[in-house]
């Protein structure tokens, strides 16, 4: 394969018709776009055994992408999102921190790397944390693990220019129990309530979180079995008497809607 010259493979018009093991040995010698197909497909299927010819792709256009984006790598870094797996997480990890992702290229494996969640070296995390684009900085806040130099990078990000940041940056401190994250994240709920906002808000919660959680609970939207999930986890006696009695409320809600349709 070759960056961005044609191969001599037949074009295949359905690759959905092909069989795991086509799909697999196809890659290698396809051209554009039946490349492109290929790998969608083993994606789409999600092949184990894609991992190790996905990361071959991968390597063999090291040193390209520094200022446009490769995009047999990027193809192939979705592929491996889709795919999964502990050994897809390995190979991500490695394609990362050996360098074979550059430029425009390394914002898909970062949210690639997220997606799998992967454990990056802490220096590749730092570096993502510290770049000029506000998106790497934002999906690195989802990559970072627990230790000191980091969690100093994500309270100096509360304060970011980019809301998408300041915001990924708060709950990945909530996320790793960290009480910096607090008050961000107090005004997300109030304002701009997620799902991930409520997960990250749990592991920090205090009496004022609790019941914020609990008016969320109460209102029965979208988000209200997110909300009484954080408060079934939150050790606390207010959380557990709010979540306790939503119970209780949502329990004899389903009764008598239930000998209503009798």
């Amino acid at each position: 394969m070759q960056a961005s010259k044609t191969g001599t493979a037949p074009t295949v018009v359905n690759p959905a018709a092909l069989s795991d093991n086509e799909i697999l040995t196809g890659i290698p010698d396809a051209g554009i776009p039946l490349v492109f197909a290929l790998i969608d497909e083993a994606g789409r299927r999600k092949l184990q055994d894609a991992v190790p010819v996905l990361d071959r792709v991968c390597r063999l256009f090291t040193g390209f992408g520094i200022e446009r984006e490769v995009p047999e790598q990027a193809a192939s870094l979705r592929a491996l999102a889709s795919v999964g797996g502990r050994e897809a997480q390995l190979v991500m990890s490695r394609l990362l921190a050996d360098g074979v992702i550059q430029g425009p290229t390394l914002r898909i494996g970062a949210r690639a790397s997220a997606a799998l969640k992967c454990r990056l070296p802490a220096e590749t995390v730092l570096s993502f944390l510290s770049c000029s684009d506000p998106e790497m900085r934002a999906t690195a806040c989802d990559l970072t693990i627990p230790r000191a130099d980091i969690f100093a990078v994500l309270v100096g990000l509360l304060a970011d220019p980019d809301r998408n940041v300041r915001s990924s940056a708060a709950c990945a401190l909530g996320r790793h129990g960290r009480h910096e994250a607090r008050d961000v994240l107090k005004n997300l709920l109030r304002r701009a309530p997620t799902p991930t906002v409520v997960e990250a808000i749990a592991p920090v919660a205090d009496e004022e979180c609790i019941v914020l959680l609990g008016r969320l609970a109460r209102t029965g939207g979208g988000l209200a079995k997110a909300a009484l999930d954080a408060l079934s986890g939150i050790d606390d006696p207010l959380a557990l008497k709010i979540s306790d009695e939503l119970t209780e409320q949502e329990a004899w809600t389903e009764h008598y809607d239930a000998r209503g349709s009798l």
